[in-house]
């Protein structure tokens, strides 16, 4: 299309160029965004943002497309899904398979990319000298992409294993479930991950070519004109524009509107029902939905965030207080969810007690109170100016975030149609006010156009006894029944109840935003110790890189009575469940107002943390402390709690197989660590009494360390560990007392196996953890080879494991770190049996990897050093992170704040002969030394697995594969705790230097 017959939008102007036409308004950023932007427009209609930011270590890029499974064909549900996989499977420019993986790899970036329902988003990062190489690559997967015939079986089987993954997750069949029961006329009905059936057998049965009719979709949707481009480097705004300009123009311009289905997605047909949902995990919720307008359009208004403030809220006379005062609930959550172009969703799901599901038509009742109360009301201005206030404070203060999730994001916010020079702003303000606009939203809740979903594996409250149909894709039984005459009867004769009303003003909006900024030069590389007693350590830093009106206060209350059995744990988990219980009206105003608390137990302890603006942060602090000390237990809150804790302890064994092998390799090299059994057994004895009993005792002896880092001076961040020591009163801990559990350490040649079954019987996948311990794991040496190790395995290991071999969706391989020990490992989860799995690790390291190693050459080994070297060297993104680094020191009890740049330099000194012979002592599994555990989750049934196609012609043939068996002295543990006690364990963690090194004092 030639520039000059473009008909270009509001605020564009062509380019005296004539490559691209320039967004000439200003466009409305955080204050404390210190990037720069520019919003062009190619010739083919793309519209791009660029981002400039000097400052960045990792460069990134996104592209969303506006089109998702929603515009799947119907005799191929999951088109749009397979589509994304296949695309990075080479190009004309570039066609090995995995060029753009192996690149991103080499130069310290990753990516990914997801179908939505009506967007497919593609991103990745990349080390910031290596940006254009990275687009040029990026680029052409939307130009000529191969869709290689030789790749599509593959593929096809990752998207099928990628469903057979969440065949077992409650979310993912619930949404189902949900499309399953909306209009069979709308799309929204659709099966959109797609597996084997939708998208091979099916076809093949109707002589459909499903690679000719994904290259038909993709010819006839990937559009530039729908497409929206963000990418984010150092290079001056010029240099990423004519790099834009370049790489993208070639996108071929359809001219076409994005896919948009006008029918409802549910008609009358769907409304007014009640669907019993049978769960795979023991959880009890409602969900009622409501077909609701799209919000994108009111983006300058957002009027669903004031209906969403109030019935969302959990202060006093709100939904969730009623329900917890009748027992009825424990917790709800509301809010619109985006359905596609033109409609959306408003639902609200409460967390059900067990008489809260027999009264479910009575919590819905009071739901419907609270909306009629609602619109009565109308729309109070100081509600309205909290909510305004709180988005202005949110955006003016808005940090950074990693570069890849930042473009991401972005690209699909420049799909919602926001006017342009608000694209990155209209997310978050709230500009002027509309009563009319929110009172047409809260219109929308109406008696007799909603439907709910009761989850729950209690029959007995299914009419008739029975959950009398299967969804097709997932197997979810469930049955549907109309909403009770006498439920509509109720709610077409409304009557209020008293309890419920508006919420109150909002006490912990922050005020002052002052940060006192002063230039630094040098910003200080660790917090100062500014309390050292044997009661209390502090640590203090003020912000000195990010200047925001936000602290973060995180305190370890070591004790050495919350873990020291099952029993004690389990009253230690109840005690801060109860607690935090008690605290939510409190406390939900100040996460309203962007300051939270949070205290959570750990093997050491507890740790009380508080975070956000630092304005009234010794406000909240204060309260948790005068809490935690002055808790009465309430008998019926504590049943209701007791229940939630059952429940999760025995919903432990439906979790993924991949979670179960981690968590028995922790338990095996854990030094200790009590089992969700023993933990259960436990918890079904004890009563209120014994709580109230236990905690002061808890409290009685601990030791405080704190982190108090962000806008606050040294004398604010010792009274907050003031108003710890004073509130909580405790008596010291001897010295002793404060050493950290230590791991187990293998013994050298060790070739030990754990199996069990995967607990869940239904699950078809299994699971392994494939673990190599490395000696002298507390030694900088060995911690910068296992890390140069895992850096250079990590991309071939999934080409091989995952792309080639296609073992399953979820492969992965990476550094396994724990107190005294360290090593490699390796987690797959997949229909294949874990000896089978265990060999292919074993394979790709005897010969995939040991021939690599071999061949490589010096110039490819700096590479992946480099690319090491670059991501362990990031900035901090934000404060959090910056916090987060200082604290894992802290918690980790070696106080290393040099661990970064000693390892880095370690990493300088390592040669690639010095990795090769590593490699043959430690990482080979046929080593003398190599120490090896396994951990494999067997599934209970026998899965058809999927005989591997026939090589096409020009492809390498999967290597034949004998029955697997495991390596010539492999034992094989019986006695957990017999394996345990013939280890031994690490050192404990102490500090590497001095603490008064660090101290002002």
């Amino acid at each position: 299309m030639a520039a000059a017959t473009q008909v270009l939008p509001d605020g564009y102007v062509l380019n005296e160029k004539g490559t691209h036409a320039d967004f000439t308004k200003p466009i409305e950023q955080s204050l404390n965004d210190d990037r720069h932007y520019r919003l062009i427009r190619l010739n083919n209609d793309l519209e791009v943002m660029l981002i400039q930011d000097p400052n960045v270590d990792k460069s990134a890029a996104a592209l969303d497309v506006h089109v998702g499974h929603l515009s799947d064909p119907k005799n191929l549900q999951g088109l749009a899904h397979f589509l994304e996989h296949l695309l990075f499977m080479g190009t004309a420019k570039y066609p090995k398979e995995n060029e753009y993986s192996e690149f991103l790899a080499q130069h310290s970036g990753m990516s990914n990319a997801f179908t939505g329902l009506d967007n497919t988003n593609y991103y990745f990062e990349v080390g910031h000298a290596h940006l254009q190489g990275a687009l040029d690559r990026f680029s052409q997967f939307f130009i000529s992409p191969a869709f290689s015939e030789n790749c599509k079986d593959r593929e096809l089987r990752a998207v099928d294993s990628e469903h057979k993954k969440n065949l077992q997750s409650d979310s993912w069949r619930l949404f189902q479930l949900e499309k399953n029961l909306s209009s069979p006329d709308h799309p929204y009905h659709q099966f959109g991950t797609g597996n084997l059936e939708t998208l091979e057998e099916a076809p093949g049965r109707e002589g459909i070519d499903v690679r000719d009719e994904l290259i038909k979709f993709h010819s006839k949707y990937y559009s530039a004109n729908i497409m929206k481009l963000v990418i984010l480097g150092r290079e001056p705004l010029d240099q990423l524009t004519q790099w834009a300009i370049e790489m993208f123009s070639d996108i071929r311009n359809l001219g076409i509107q994005p896919p948009a289905n006008t029918n409802p997605p549910w008609t009358a047909k769907e409304l007014l029902k009640t669907t019993y949902v049978k769960p795979v995990k023991d959880v009890r919720s409602l969900e009622i939905k409501f077909p609701f307008p799209d919000q994108y359009p009111y983006y300058t208004i957002h009027p669903a965030r004031y209906i969403t403030h109030a019935i969302g809220h959990e202060g006093s006379g709100s939904i969730l207080s009623l329900l917890k005062k009748k027992g009825w609930a424990n917790n709800l959550a509301a809010g619109t969810s985006h359905g596609g172009i033109g409609f959306e969703f408003y639902k609200i799901t409460v967390d059900l007690t067990k008489e809260g599901l027999a009264r479910y038509e009575d919590v819905t009742l009071i739901i419907f109170q609270y909306i009629e109360m609602l619109r009565r009301e109308g729309v109070r201005p100081y509600i309205w100016d909290e909510i305004t206030s709180l988005a202005a404070t949110s955006f003016r203060f808005k940090e950074k975030s990693p570069a890849s999730g930042y473009v991401s994001r972005l690209a699909g916010v420049m799909q919602r149609g926001y006017a342009p020079e608000w694209v990155l702003s209209g997310s978050y303000l709230i500009r002027g006010s509309d009563p009319k606009t929110v009172m047409e939203g809260l219109n929308s809740l109406r008696v007799d156009t909603w439907k709910s979903h009761l989850v729950t594996q209690d029959v007995s409250v299914v009419p008739g006894g029975a959950f009398t149909q299967t969804e097709k894709w997932y197997g979810t039984e469930y049955h549907v029944e109309n909403v009770s005459p006498a439920l509509l009867e109720k709610l077409s004769n409304l009557e209020l109840d008293p309890a419920l009303h508006l919420p109150e003003p909002n006490a912990f909006i922050p005020e002052n935003f002052e940060t006192n900024k002063v230039p630094t030069v040098t910003p200080l590389t660790n917090p100062i110790l500014i309390k050292h007693t044997p009661q209390t350590r502090i640590w203090h830093k003020k912000d000195d890189v990010f200047w925001v009106p936000k602290v973060n206060m995180y305190f370890q209350l070591k004790s050495p009575l919350s873990y020291s059995s099952p029993s004690n744990n389990v009253k230690t988990q109840l005690y801060v469940s109860l607690l935090k219980d008690a605290l939510t009206e409190y406390s939900y105003d100040a996460d309203l107002a962007g300051l939270s608390y949070s205290l959570d137990t750990t093997v050491e302890g507890m740790v009380l943390s508080v975070e956000g603006y630092n304005d009234k942060a010794h406000v909240l602090l204060q309260k948790v402390v005068e809490k935690m000390k002055t808790l009465v237990i309430d008998p019926e809150r504590f049943h209701l709690i007791q229940d939630q804790m059952d429940r999760m302890y025995k919903n432990f064994k439906l979790e993924a197989p991949h979670q179960h092998a981690m968590y028995y390799m922790s338990y095996l090299t854990q030094e200790k660590l009590w089992t969700q059994e023993e933990k259960l057994a436990e918890l079904k004895d004890l009563t209120p009494a014994d709580i109230q009993a236990f905690y002061p005792s808890l409290l009685a002896r601990l030791h405080i360390e704190g982190l108090v880092h962000g806008n606050m001076a040294a004398a604010d961040a010792l009274r907050a560990g003031t108003i710890i020591e004073e509130g909580l009163a405790p008596k010291s801990l001897v010295p002793t007392e404060l050493l950290s559990q230590r791991s187990h350490l293998l013994p050298d040649s060790c070739k030990a196996v754990y199996k069990r079954d995967v607990p869940d019987p239904d699950n078809v996948n299994s699971g392994l953890e494939y673990y190599l311990q490395i000696e002298n794991a507390a030694s900088k040496v060995s911690r910068a080879r296992i890390q140069i190790m895992a850096q250079i395995i990590n991309e071939p290991c999934f080409n091989q494991l995952r792309t080639k071999e296609q073992l399953g969706y979820l492969v992965f391989s990476g550094v396994r770190k724990q107190t005294g020990a360290t090593g490699l490992r390796f987690i797959l989860q997949s229909e294949r049996d874990p000896v089978h799995l265990e060999s292919r690790v074993e394979n790709f390291l005897e010969t995939r990897m040991k021939t690599y190693l071999h061949e490589m050459k010096p110039e490819e080994y700096e590479k992946q050093v480099n690319s090491l070297i670059q991501r362990k060297l990031e900035k901090d993104k934000n404060l959090r992170t910056e916090t987060y680094r200082y604290w894992g020191q802290i918690v980790s009890g070696y106080y290393d704040f040099d661990e970064l740049q000693d390892e880095v330099e370690e990493m300088r000194r390592t040669t690639l002969e010095m990795m090769r012979e590593f490699f043959q002592t430690s990482i080979l599994p046929s080593a003398r030394k190599a120490k090896k555990l396994s951990v494999h989750i067997q599934s209970q049934k026998v899965p058809a697995v999927a005989t591997p196609p026939a090589p096409k012609e020009g492809e390498t043939p999967v290597e034949k594969q004998e029955p697997a068996t495991l390596r010539e002295g492999t034992v094989m543990i019986a006695d957990l705790v017999g394996f345990k006690a013939g280890l031994e364990l690490s050192r404990a963690p102490y500090p590497v230097v001095d603490l008064l090194r660090y101290s002002k004092l």
